[in-house]
């Protein structure tokens, strides 16, 4: 279906940028020297279509209506800019837009890009040039912000019960191994901040949503950054007042400056994608997957989704071990086998692996032959080899204290980090890429997992420039390793790039705009694990979504047909299910070997292009999930519905996904049973399916019949 995207630009002493993506309309004014939000309309209709009856937001309602903030050298460049040019750029797949600005009290130039593609979500990034032959600080840094919309609620309600009539969706735990936390909550009446990295740990994405609930309206949110981000809402209500007035900022944040911008350099922010439609939130995710996947994911190919397994330091790692874990996986139905953290330790020393970091070669005790031997044994039992490397960090046995003391990162305090590097030093970032590159060639790599396994305070190191002025150091890092994955790719456009930060600790989407999919969470223990699941859903499409069945201790928490499922609608990755020296249960084979055909023949084929939808978005960990996928035609889908903690019984399933004018048949995969249904009794009744214990599981496949 075509996309319709475009841009209303009209000129004059107050110009005004229409932009229009889908049904969704926002748009900007340059007026009287700054760059103003004017609102939203998400039924496709620009907000001057009546000329004398404008819906345009007056910006004397808003203390900051200005669509970004800069402030160099404690200067807002806010306001006091002049126009110097606006270009567009219109392709078959997209239009790109540039404002160019300049800043009347500082010898700076302000280029505002803003990325449409046809879906309800745009992409804007800014680019600041120092025109001068001196340093300025940069200490304050909105990407996107400004008024969102004025409310009458007179018009919807009665009530003047003001924290009912916004919400505020985001992830609510930020800490390791609770990742993707999903909850609703209600909006009061002031200023909202949700912090991630910056005053928070690292594990929460950068993700948020806002709901209208007199109106229907939503708004997603997604900062592509993997430092300091902050969401900001204000929320101006007030009983004695018949309007409300609601506006944000995407801001990043650090410790202060958080850039010393260099004579005549040119800096590139975080990029901020955002979007807003009439509708639920399974309409909000899906327009902001589709968005992903046309315009972030551009490099990577997601498309294959193999079934990925590996061994590491939870296990001894021997070759011989190696090679029955090896056959084991294949006979599961594994596609890649990685050789996790602890390829570089002696024998025995496999969970010391931190501090082994940045040696880089495997260990000659460990593997006499070399990883040859593991790679040439896995290739032959039929599946690709992968690798895991932490090259951020540096451990004490690295030998790289020694040699290079000045590379790591130094915080405020002056105390230096005992194993994080300072990317933002060229040198280090030249020796990161040029050993990955090794790795990749010499080791003959199908696949790449990079980790990441950081405090999340380390991010914010304090480095002096070549001018003696301090900085800190997190933009210029994060940059540097952004820049280091692209060329990578580009390099090595076969090898498959799988991220990882301690589990979730880096799933923005700055950094997955360069790897195939991402491990979001440690965490494979139920129930969190499929809270965990359901949430990393909402962020990023399923097929970038790696989860793990039977590995890091989730054997001991669930049915086995839960732990499996939990993995089936996203992307597979496998662990063992018996050590090397004991037989395996051919009951569990079986299962196993079932669920992965099924996942390699009826779900992957249209995982890339799948559908999400949510039924349990906020969901409790004693609650029934049930979270399912669809291809575009509605010709199949898959439904997974858990019975976690302290529930069980009757359900009665919508296959949201489906199309009432067709018919399907359903298969419920605990009896492998399968009947006819009509899609409209799929769709408006559903099907009731039966959980008769907490912590299990049934997967229902839906497929269309003449």
């Amino acid at each position: 279906m075509d996309k319709f995207f475009d841009l209303y630009y009209k000129d004059g002493n107050s110009s005004t940028f229409c932009y229009r993506s889908g049904k969704t309309v926002y748009e900007e004014m340059f007026i009287s020297g700054g760059l103003v939000s004017c609102g939203w309309n998400d039924a496709g209709y620009p907000l001057n279509l009546l000329e004398k009856c404008g819906t345009r937001l007056e910006k004397k309602r808003f203390s900051e209506p200005y669509a970004f903030n800069i402030e160099l050298d404690g200067q807002s460049l806010d306001y006091g800019l002049e126009k110097v040019d606006f270009k567009i750029e219109k392709t078959e797949e997209n239009l790109e837009s540039v404002l160019t600005l300049r800043s009347r009290y500082k010898p700076v130039e302000i280029r505002v890009h803003t990325l449409l593609d046809g879906t309800a979500m745009f992409t804007r990034y800014l680019e600041i040039e120092n025109l001068s032959d001196t340093y300025m600080n940069l200490s304050r840094l909105t990407v996107l912000g400004g008024g969102i919309e004025m409310t009458e609620i007179d018009k919807y309600t009665e009530s003047k019960k003001l924290d009912e009539f916004y919400s505020l969706g985001y992830f609510c735990n930020d800490g390791w191994s609770r990742e993707g936390e999903f909850v609703w909550r209600k909006l009061s009446p002031e200023v909202t901040s949700i912090d991630t990295r910056f005053n928070r740990d690292r594990f929460r994405h950068p993700l948020l949503f806002i709901k209208n609930n007199l109106t229907g309206k939503i708004w997603f949110i997604q900062t592509a950054f993997s430092g300091g981000c902050r969401f900001t809402i204000d929320y101006n209500a007030q009983k004695n007042r018949s309007s409300t007035y609601l506006s944000f900022k995407a801001e990043i944040v650090s410790h202060k400056p958080m850039l010393v911008l260099k004579p005549h350099e040119i800096f590139t922010s975080p990029e901020v994608h955002m979007g807003s439609v009439f509708g639920d939130i399974d309409e909000a995710v899906n327009e902001m997957i589709s968005h992903i996947r046309k315009s972030v994911f551009t490099l990577a190919d997601g498309k294959e989704a193999l079934v990925g397994c590996g061994m590491g330091a939870e296990h001894d790692m021997t070759v011989e071990t190696s090679k029955s874990y090896i056959r084991q996986f294949a006979e599961m139905g594994g596609e890649v086998f990685i050789v996790d953290a602890g390829w570089v330790c002696p024998p025995g020393k496999e969970g010391e692996w931190g501090v082994y970091n940045g040696r880089n070669v495997p260990d000659k005790d460990r593997y006499p032959n070399g990883l040859k031997e593991i790679s040439d044994y896995t290739r032959k039992n039929g599946m690709k080899f992968g690798l895991w490397v932490d090259i951020e960090s540096a451990g004490e046995m690295s030998g790289i204290h020694e040699i290079h003391p000045e590379w790591f990162s130094v915080n405020p305090f002056g105390e230096a980090s005992p194993k994080y590097l300072d990317m933002s030093i060229p040198e280090v970032a030249e020796w990161a890429e040029s050993e990955l590159e090794r790795i990749i060639t010499e080791y003959d790599l199908d696949l790449l997992r990079v980790d990441h396994n950081v405090d999340y305070t380390e991010y914010f190191g304090i480095r002096e420039n070549e001018s003696g002025l301090p900085e800190c150091v997190t933009l210029r890092h994060v940059n540097a390793v952004y820049r280091m994955y692209e060329n990578l790719k580009k390099k090595f456009p076969n090898v498959i790039f799988e991220n990882c930060a301690g589990g979730g600790g880096r799933t923005d989407l700055g950094m997955m705009k360069n790897f195939n999919h991402t491990w979001v969470s440690d965490c494979q223990c139920a129930p969190y694990s499929v809270l965990i699941t359901n949430g990393m859903t909402m962020a990023l499409p399923p097929e970038r979504v790696d989860r793990l069945f039977a590995g890091m201790g989730c054997h001991n928490f669930g049915s086995f047909d839960l732990q499996m499922r939990n993995c089936m609608l996203g992307h597979m990755s496998l662990n063992v299910i018996a050590p090397p020296d004991a037989k395996i249960n051919s009951e569990q084979m079986k299962f196993v070997r079932h669920s992965v055909e099924v996942y390699k023949t009826f779900i992957r084929p249209f995982l890339s292009e799948a559908k999400v939808f949510h039924h349990t978005p906020d969901l409790k960990k004693d609650e029934f999930a049930i979270l399912e996928i669809a291809s575009p035609d509605s010709s199949k889908g898959a439904i997974a519905v858990f019975a976690l903690a302290n529930i069980k019984g009757e359900k009665a399933i919508r296959g949201k996904g489906a199309d009432a004018s067709k018919n399907y048949k359903v298969t419920l995969d605990n009896d492998r049973v399968s009947f006819v249904v009509s899609g409209r009794e799929l769709k408006q009744t559903g099907i009731v399916v039966n959980i008769p214990s907490p912590m299990s599981s049934e997967l229902v496949l839906y497929e269309e019949v003449e």
